[in-house]
């Protein structure tokens, strides 16, 4: 792969396991995709991991497919229940006492949106509110990270990419209610947590794709749900453009930012963009024409066709992200292309699709991690 070393990246200031060794961290949304990978992450360095989530959705997802309760015993401590739930929320935290939160839970899918819109906004915006109120009075908080989305923005469909500094907004409910999470973020930043309370930040990262991930709506779950039962994959929106990559990326780039508000709070204490280099940025239908072909190579039929349905919600054309400043002020940059992100992606869905057990789809992510991480 084409990645930096990892010699290159701990002398830029990349991820420390000395620092997250026996760190207490509270994971909101650890039985989701990306929750579940930063759980392997944090475990795999020594973190006491204390996870808050509904159960995991489907039965073929990352948490439920390597059993990740088991693989962390010991390590992940967890309370299934809603991030709509105050009192549930103030009771973790008080017995989890965590130093730095990642918030994670949510309602993360746009078709699904308008659909549920008033469950949507519940989970994104209230739930984003429950979790920053409970944090108020904890004594051992410092840190808190709040994930929301490359969708945060109002698009205007200029195809340019969007900086932190640009204005917020949202076609969709799904979108939308992100923007309303950064706005609650920014408001209990300045109402409630001062010098003296945890610095918060938010995450803004494009289109993730890794092992376990079998969201509906989303392209590369549908295409492995339909190649797994032989199926054709049908592309709705094949000239949509995406910022796309690896799950390994973004986190790190989460990692990265906790580290620095522990080190100085006030300063990194802001939005942050993670996603690809511009130039990766790629249509769907390039997508889908890569992982076809490593999916072959791997035994599977990965047979698709274009055929975009008559009437279907609306969805951004164009959407990417620029970069430059996580680049320049904590040193976090891109490691893999989409080449990269692709086969990492095919070698997983391969072993999980051809009945690998738990332990090893643990394995491979672990190895993934440090490969890619």
């Amino acid at each position: 792969m084409n990645t930096v070393s990892p010699e290159k990246d701990r002398d830029r200031g990349g991820v420390a396991p000395e620092f997250w060794s026996g760190r207490r961290v509270l994971l909101t949304g650890h039985t989701g995709f990306k929750g579940g990978w930063l759980a392997c992450w944090l475990a795999s360095m020594g973190a006491e991991v204390f996870g808050f989530a509904q159960p995991s959705e489907y039965k073929e997802d990352f948490f439920t497919a390597t059993d990740l309760t088991a693989r962390l015993d010991g390590k992940l401590r967890h309370r299934i229940a809603d991030i709509r739930d105050l009192t549930a929320l103030e009771q973790t935290l008080w017995e989890a006492e965590p130093e730095i939160i990642f918030h994670l839970a949510a309602q993360p899918l746009v078709r699904r949106s308008y659909r549920m819109p008033v469950d949507t906004f519940a989970a994104n915006v209230m739930g984003t509110v429950h979790l920053l109120q409970a944090a108020r009075g904890v004594a051992s908080m410092r840190a808190i990270i709040v994930i929301t989305t490359d969708k945060v923005y109002e698009n205007t469909h200029d195809e340019t990419a969007f900086t932190e500094e640009d204005r917020l907004g949202g076609y969709d409910p799904y979108s939308a209610s992100k923007a309303m999470a950064e706005l609650a973020v920014s408001a209990y930043r300045r109402a409630f947590f001062g010098s003296d309370g945890p610095a918060v930040a938010t995450a803004r990262a494009g289109n993730v794709i890794g092992g376990g991930d079998w969201n509906e709506d989303r392209l590369i779950a549908d295409a492995m749900r339909a190649w797994a039962k032989e199926e054709e994959l049908i592309l709705r929106n094949p000239r949509a453009i995406r910022p796309w990559q690896h799950v390994c990326e973004p986190l790190r780039g989460y990692l990265m930012l906790a580290q620095a508000l522990m080190r100085d709070g006030p300063r990194y204490a802001q939005a942050w963009n993670f996603g690809p280099p511009l130039q990766e940025a790629c249509e769907v239908q390039e997508v889908i024409m890569r992982l076809s072909t490593l999916m072959r190579a791997k035994g599977l039929a990965a047979r698709w066709r274009i055929d975009p349905p008559p009437h279907q919600p609306h969805e951004a054309a164009y959407l990417t992200l620029d970069c430059r400043k996580a680049a320049e002020e904590l040193s976090w940059r891109p490691r893999l292309l989409l080449g990269d992100s692709l086969a990492l992606t095919a070698d997983w869905y391969a072993a999980q699709i051809s009945g690998a057990d738990p332990q090893t789809l643990f394995d491979l992510t672990l190895r993934q991690i440090e490969q890619a991480g």
